[in-house]
C-alpha cells in the first residue's frame, strides 16, 4: 500500500518524499507545480535511490484527483498542498480560501469514498494567534491574525469533526514553526516562485547576488533586539517528524495536534548573524514595516511530540544555515 503525498514536489513535500522512500514505503506524489519545480522530482530519485509515481493534479479539481484514488491501492495521505504566504493570503483573501479549503474538502471526501482514512496534515503555528504566551502548548485557544492561518485552522476543525463522526479516522495535527535548511547533499530545497516571503531563501538569494539586500520586517517588537523572534527548525528534522507521525497514525485512532519545533526562538537578526557566521558571507539589511498578521514572538513547547511520537529536532541554527547556504551557493537559479 502507498502513502499519498499531496504536494509533495514543494520544499517540505520533496524532504519528507525522502524521508518515506528511506523507510521502505511506497509513494505516489500529486502536485500542480503552484509552488514547485517538476525537476525536484529527478533529483528526488537521485537522492534516495528508488522509484516513486507522480500525478501533476491540482487537488481543487476533484475529477483529476478521483483518478488517482482510483489507480491506486492508498493506506495514508500526507497532506502538504495549500498557498502558504502569509502577505499574499492578506492581499487575496478569497484565493487563499478557495485553493486551501475546497481542495482539502475534496481531498477528504475522496477519503471516505476509498476508504482512506489516515492522514497527516500540514499545519502551522500561525493557528496560536496573537494573545498567546510562548512558548506554545498545543492546548493553548487558537486564533488566527491572517487568511492563511485562518484556512490551516479551519483544516484542523474538518479533520477534528470528521474524526468525530466517523471514529475509524486518524489524524494527525502538525503545527509547524519555521522550516529552514536543506537536504546536506545541497540538491534539493526552498526554491521559491517569487521574491522570497520567508526569511531564509531571501537571506540566500541576497548572499547569492540574485537580490541587493534583506528585508527586515519591523525593528519595534517587544523582542531583545527588536526584530520578530520565530522557532526555526530544520527541513530534515521536520520531515522526519511526519515519519513518526505517520507511524503513530497508521497505529492509533483519533486525532492529535503536535508542535514540531526547535522550542528556541531566534530573532531575525540572530539569524542574520547565524547565517554571516557558518558561511563567511555579509548579508546588507534594510528595516522596513512590518508585516500585516506577524506576530512578535513564537515558539514551541515540543514536549509531546517527543513523549508520545518519540521525536525531538536534532539539526541546531548553525547546520541550517551551512545547508542553506550549500542548497543556494550550489543552484544559483534554484531548480532552473
Amino acid at each position: 500500500m502507498a502513502i499519498l503525498v499531496t504536494g509533495g514536489a514543494g520544499y517540505i513535500g520533496s524532504h519528507t518524499v525522502i524521508e518515506l522512500l528511506n523507510e521502505g514505503h511506497e509513494v505516489v506524489i500529486v502536485d500542480d507545480y503552484s509552488n514547485s519545480k517538476p525537476e525536484v522530482l529527478n533529483r528526488i530519485k537521485e537522492l534516495s535511490g528508488k522509484d516513486f509515481v507522480f500525478h501533476e493534479v491540482d487537488i481543487t479539481d476533484k475529477d483529476a484527483l478521483k483518478e488517482v484514488f482510483k489507480q491506486h491501492d492508498l493506506e495514508a495521505v500526507i497532506h502538504f498542498a495549500g498557498y502558504k504566504a502569509v502577505g499574499e493570503s492578506v492581499a487575496k483573501p478569497l484565493m487563499y480560501y478557495r485553493n486551501n479549503l475546497n481542495g482539502t474538502i475534496a481531498l477528504m471526501e475522496l477519503m471516505n469514498e476509498f476508504d482512506v482514512k489516515n492522514m497527516v496534515f500540514s499545519s502551522s503555528a500561525t493557528v496560536y494567534g496573537m494573545n498567546n504566551e510562548a512558548p506554545f502548548t498545543e492546548d493553548m485557544p487558537l486564533s488566527t491574525t491572517n487568511p492563511y492561518g485562518t484556512t490551516k485552522l479551519f483544516i484542523e476543525q474538518f479533520i477534528q469533526d470528521q474524526v468525530a463522526a466517523d471514529p475509524s479516522w486518524s489524524a494527525a495535527l502538525l503545527r509547524y514553526f519555521n522550516p529552514i535548511g536543506a537536504h546536506e547533499s545541497g540538491r534539493i530545497g526552498e526554491d521559491p516562485n517569487d521574491i522570497p516571503n520567508n526569511l531564509m531563501p531571501y537571506i540566500t538569494q541576497v548572499a547569492v547576488g540574485k537580490l541587493e539586500k534583506l528585508s527586515v520586517y519591523g525593528d519595534d517588537y517587544d523582542t531583545p533586539d527588536g526584530t520578530g523572534v520565530r522557532d526555526y527548525i530544520h527541513v530534515v528534522d521536520l520531515a522526519k517528524g511526519h515519519i513518526k507521525a505517520l507511524e503513530s497514525v497508521l497505529e492509533t485512532r483519533g486525532v492529535e495536534a503536535y508542535n514540531l519545533g526547535t522550542g528556541v526562538g531566534y530573532s531575525v537578526l540572530d539569524v542574520v548573524k547565524a547565517f554571516e557566521a557558518a558561511n563567511n558571507v555579509e548579508i546588507p539589511y534594510q528595516i522596513v514595516d512590518r508585516r500585516p498578521g506577524d506576530i512578535g514572538s513564537g515558539y514551541a513547547d515540543a514536549t509531546k511530540a517527543h513523549k508520545v511520537l518519540d521525536w525531538a529536532a536534532e539539526l541546531g541554527i548553525e547546520d541550517m544555515c551551512r545547508d542553506s547556504w550549500n542548497w543556494q551557493n550550489s543552484n544559483p537559479n534554484g531548480y532552473a
